[in-house]
Order: structure tokens, then sequence, then C-alpha cells
């Protein structure tokens, strides 16, 4: 397996970073539109991406850990490589905690939790009233469904603090930055 350098970055490093961009955006941007126009036939795609993308961010993970983080290729001031670190871990972070709680808020709010039409979590029906769901945990359903929509709102400021650094290294600094992960 090619690891890393300096001047290129593995195939498999640029695999996992895209697909888990695209995909997280996708969620990300899903995620606030079915909430905000009630739009309920779309939770199911959402959930089931969400444990996609779980999976993916986990072999991602052990692949950095195993790799380690790319060498920058540009001079960052100390501030730069503090922020660039802070940016790099809650984007990593995120990408766990998100289809974590969002899989949690799902299966102990009753809703059930189903990975493209196969059932993980069967939905907590109320047998008087098979149209209503019951919840197992209010409290604890509550609790990760805030985790899950305030980590949403932080990635996403977090996505575009990133983006917003690649452009700064491509565009003022002229360095490979970007370019190094378009390659």
């Amino acid at each position: 397996m090619k690891f890393d350098s300096h001047e290129k970055l593995s195939s498999l490093t640029l695999a996992l970073h895209w697909i888990v961009a695209i995909v997280m955006i996708s969620l990300l941007a899903i995620g606030v539109y079915m909430v905000e126009t009630e739009t309920r036939s779309l939770y199911s795609w959402h959930k089931s991406f969400g444990l996609l993308i779980l999976f993916i961010a986990v072999i991602r993970v052990v692949w950095r850990i195993r790799n380690g983080w790319p060498t920058p290729v540009g001079n960052y001031s100390n501030f730069e490589h503090l922020l660039s670190t802070i940016v790099h871990w809650a984007l990593i972070i995120g990408t766990i905690v998100l289809p974590i709680s969002g899989f949690l808020m799902s299966s102990l709010g009753g809703n059930g939790v189903d990975l493209f039409g196969l059932e993980i979590i069967a939905r907590n029906i109320d047998p008087e009233n098979p149209a209503k769901t019951i919840t197992h945990s209010e409290a604890l359903a509550s609790f990760f469904h805030n985790i899950h929509y305030w980590s949403s709102y932080i990635i996403i400021a977090t996505v575009i603090l990133h983006v917003a650094g690649a452009l700064k290294h491509h565009i003022i600094d002229k360095d490979e930055t970007l370019t190094r992960m378009l390659k």
C-alpha cells in the first residue's frame, strides 16, 4: 500500500477524503433541508448514508493513525498550524460523532434504523396504535438529538473554515496544498 509523501498523497488518502467530504456535505445539506421542510421521505436515505459514512470514516481514522498526517506543503505560522490541527481533528471527530449520535437519537427515539431497506433496529411500534412509535428513552433520544443538531452546525462551520484555508493556500500563499488534494 502506497503511503503519503510530501509531494503526493496516496490514492487511498484522496479517495477517503473526497468520499467522506462529498457524502458528509450532502448529508448535512439534506439534513437541514429535511428538517426545515419536514420531508419525511428523506429520513431513511439520510440514516442509510449516515451509517455508510460512519463505516468509511472509521476506515479513514484507522488509515490516518497508521499513515500519520500529511506533511504541510507550505510554511505555516504557529497559528495556522494550530488552526489546521483543530480543524482537521474537528472534521474527523465530526464524521464519527454525527452518524453515531444520529443512530442513537433514532433508535432510542423508537424510530428504528435501516440500511438501504435492511432493518438494523426495528421501530418501536405502539401495539395499541401501529401508526405511532413509542420512545425507548425520551431523555437519551433528546440528548443525542441535541448532540446531532449542534455538532452538524459546528461541522458546517468547520467545513467552511477548511475550504477557506485550502483556498487561502492556493490563491494567497500559492502553495501546493490544494493541488496535492486534487491530484
